[in-house]
């Protein structure tokens, strides 16, 4: 069983405790939590220790934690040994919704985030709404950044309920919170399946990350990732109105309900727009010199296009700054 050092305290030793009564030999490897671990020395690092306890092409993994938990629990399980199965558990809204579904496993290098990794699914998914409850606002509010993107892309219906019921979400209604999980992982799920390896429309579910990944680059990953894809969804949409593509009505819906989430619609001043445009380029997504941004026609519906000037870019982040 992968997790970080949070998750262990909280949880590691009660999902041990479950395997083991259901008669599963089990060890618990757990690395320090936080983005700066998910990096090519803690992949070797888990590799090692598989190895001194034994785990051969017969082991399993399991992913408990969040995002960075799967996505490096996932990337050692797709090279371990030519390849071992493993499980998502996830224990944030994050991971729940959006990073535990869809195969995508990485790690970070000093160009941006998953510039090393796989396409390679889990055997399975087990979603635990309970978990939720130990985890802070800040990163409850990291995980509705996904699920606002599920609405603005590709489901109104999901986009109006995180609207008029902005309030009982952020107050960790289990009820609620069940419903905008069942829609998001049936959203994410069906766009994965048609383009599991990300070449046509599963394109869609970068909207607001080519600029947001951007943004947690240049501040050194000091801003979240719920934070980063709250201004780069802002960002987006303010450049589909400039582009005479979405509507000035629903602009104004997305960031007020960005808002009214408790997520960012400002881009920090400290954050150059020179930096940020350059930090574009070590995206993964690109083509060559070829940058391409998810844009909208309206709420719920998104688009793929190179057709963005670089000063318009700059120009948005910059009128975005407070």
């Amino acid at each position: 069983m992968i997790t970080d050092s949070t998750v262990a305290a909280l949880h590691g030793q009660r999902v041990q405790g479950v395997l083991t009564t259901l008669g599963l030999t089990t060890d618990m490897i757990a690395f320090p939590a936080g983005e700066a671990a998910k990096d090519i020395g803690t992949v070797l690092s888990i590799c090692d220790q598989m190895l001194a306890q034994g785990a051969d092409r017969t082991a399993a993994l399991i992913a408990l934690g969040g995002g960075v938990v799967g996505d490096i629990a996932g990337f050692v399980a797709s090279i371990y040994m030519r390849g071992i199965p493993y499980l998502q558990i996830p224990t944030t809204l994050l991971a729940q919704v959006d990073s535990g579904i869809g195969g995508k496993t990485g790690i970070d290098r000093s160009h941006g985030k998953n510039i090393l990794g796989t396409f390679y699914q889990p055997k399975g998914v087990f979603i635990d709404l309970s978990f939720l409850k130990t985890l802070p606002l800040p990163e409850l509010r990291n995980g509705l950044a996904e699920v606002i993107k599920y609405g603005v892309i590709e489901d109104p219906d999901l986009f109006g309920i995180l609207e008029s019921k902005a309030e009982e979400i952020n107050s960790l209604d289990l009820d609620l919170l069940q419903e905008i999980v069942i829609k998001s992982c049936r959203i994410k799920k069906g766009i994965v399946e048609i383009d599991e390896h990300e070449r046509g429309v599963r394109r869609i579910l970068n909207f607001g990350h080519t600029i947001g990944h951007a943004i947690e680059a240049e501040s050194g990953y000091a801003i979240t990732h719920g934070d980063a894809v709250a201004m780069g969804m802002v960002t987006a949409a303010v450049i589909s109105e400039r582009l005479h593509h979405l509507p000035a009505g629903d602009r104004e819906r997305i960031i007020a309900l960005i808002r009214a989430i408790g997520l960012p619609n400002t881009i920090p001043p400290h954050l150059t727009p020179a930096g940020i445009y350059a930090r574009l380029y070590g995206d993964k997504k690109k083509a060559g010199d070829t940058l391409h941004f998810v844009l909208l026609k309206k709420i719920g519906t998104a688009f793929v296009t190179s057709a963005v000037p670089e000063e318009l870019i700059k120009e948005t982040i910059k009128g975005l700054q407070a």
